[in-house]
């Protein structure tokens, strides 16, 4: 607590009689200052939902991935085939032991997935489902980043994007305000599986672009950006209980 902060309340008691004043904590420019950045290259993971052999979120993921690469970024791709459905195996299953190591190792992520029904796919949302939001007191996600992307077969729609989006905020992530939609997938990617030049690929320049400078403004200062007051009141054994319970 600031000496101003410790001031006021000693002239004014009651002004905040619910807080904690030990435990209050004024932010300052100070702390978010980087004295020793983070040297290695950006670590990335790329989740896609659909496991098709011509996959437009797979070829949409994979064209990301380029990017972040060719701007120095260590990216790694997962390969959703042969993923239980969540709840249906362990959590020592190799695919999802493989996801969730991955999940730790990376610093920003990057979701894509085709809308179906107007949603992200149950391919998508098992990987998810998969990431625990805690692992004992520790949580794995919190304060990285997070790019969204969507493919259609039709007109442009935002559905799975924003769908991602609401998961982003769920995990803690801190999600990039860009995002991109492609619409008619199909059209849009050649024999090769290369992305056309279009709008839609220049959005996708854009969207890697922001997701690899907030992945360098965050990164070293994640910690402190998600510290919260509720947190600082529990002890870590506390916490560990309450973010474990058993999902209804």
């Amino acid at each position: 607590m600031t000496s101003t902060m410790a001031s006021v309340m000693a002239e004014n008691p009651w002004t905040f009689p619910a807080l904690n004043a030990e435990l209050f904590d004024v932010p300052t420019h100070d702390r978010l200052v980087v004295r020793e950045p983070s040297l290695h290259a950006p670590r990335f993971l790329m989740l896609y939902g659909s496991l098709r052999e011509r996959s437009y979120s797979r070829l949409l993921t994979q064209e990301a991935a380029r990017l972040l690469e060719a701007m120095g970024g260590e990216v790694k791709v997962f390969n959703p085939t042969g993923l239980p459905l969540p709840d249906s195996a362990p959590d020592t299953d190799p695919k999802v032991q493989e996801l969730r190591k991955l999940a730790e190792w990376a610093e920003g992520m990057v979701w894509t997935s085709p809308e179906r029904h107007g949603a992200m796919t149950g391919i998508m949302k098992a990987q998810i489902d998969w990431i625990p939001l805690a692992l004992g007191a520790v949580r794995p996600t919190q304060g990285k980043t997070l790019a969204v992307m969507e493919v259609s077969g039709g007109s442009q729609s935002f559905n799975a994007v924003n769908q991602m989006r609401v998961l982003g905020r769920w995990m803690r992530m801190l999600t990039v305000p860009n995002q991109s939609s492609v619409a008619k997938a199909f059209l849009e990617f050649d024999e090769a599986g290369r992305m056309k030049p279009s709008a839609y690929y220049d959005r996708v320049v854009d969207v890697m672009e922001e997701l690899f400078k907030f992945t360098l403004l965050t990164r070293d200062v994640a910690p402190y950006l998600v510290d919260r007051y509720s947190e600082r009141k529990e002890s870590a054994a506390e916490l560990s209980r309450r973010v474990n319970q058993e999902s209804i």
